[in-house]
């Protein structure tokens, strides 16, 4: 079965200490796994998708305007995936298999291409990885569902600002949408389980 690993808003200002909208210490210490699997996915040739919030400055018209503080605006250093996982995406480019895309809805589904440019590629089963797992990511996981697509989440690679959320989340993935949610590559819940 053809898979993909979705990153979702894995950015500085989701995740830097300075970053607009935080997840703090939680969002950082999922650095090294987010960076492993989006290596293991590339070598493997698969599919990765870097689903990146694209936002601009004062737009009165945007839902979350009214909710968040502003963040990932266009042209900002927010924008910027965070740590490493930047400098292994800017080697990799030029690489079929990495598609960068801008999202301005919580889903990465949401007014994109990107249902489009999986099943062209075939693909049946999303993994799921970034922040915030109770907000992005439960709306991306969501919207795949509703399309087809069977879902990995790897708890151990995501989190949010919302500690209650975020467990909220995991169960929600694993008992409303049958994700299997894994943690190091082992499935610690699923809906069979």
């Amino acid at each position: 079965m053809k898979r993909a690993l979705i990153v979702v808003d894995y950015t500085v200002d989701f995740v830097a200490d300075e970053g607009r909208l935080t997840c703090g210490a939680p969002g950082q210490g999922l650095e090294e796994r987010i960076v492993q699997l989006t290596g293991e996915f590339l070598q493997q040739e698969q599919y990765v998708v870097m689903a990146v919030d694209f936002h601009t400055s004062d737009d009165p018209y945007h839902p979350e305007s009214r909710l968040f503080p502003e963040h990932n605006i266009a042209g900002s250093a927010g924008r910027q995936l965070y740590g490493q996982l930047e400098d292994v995406v800017q080697r990799c480019r030029d690489s079929a298999q990495l598609y960068e895309m801008a999202k301005t809805r919580y889903s990465a589904f949401a007014g994109t291409d990107l249902d489009l440019r999986l099943r062209a590629r075939g693909i049946q089963e999303l993994h799921l990885a970034g922040v915030c797992t109770d907000i992005c990511v439960l709306h991306t996981a969501v919207d795949a569902y509703n399309l087809g697509y069977q879902l990995v989440v790897h708890a151990d690679a995501v989190q949010s600002f919302d500690a209650d959320g975020h467990r909220w989340a995991l169960g929600h993935f694993r008992n409303v949408l049958g994700a299997q949610v894994v943690e190091g590559g082992t499935v610690i819940a699923s809906s069979q389980s």
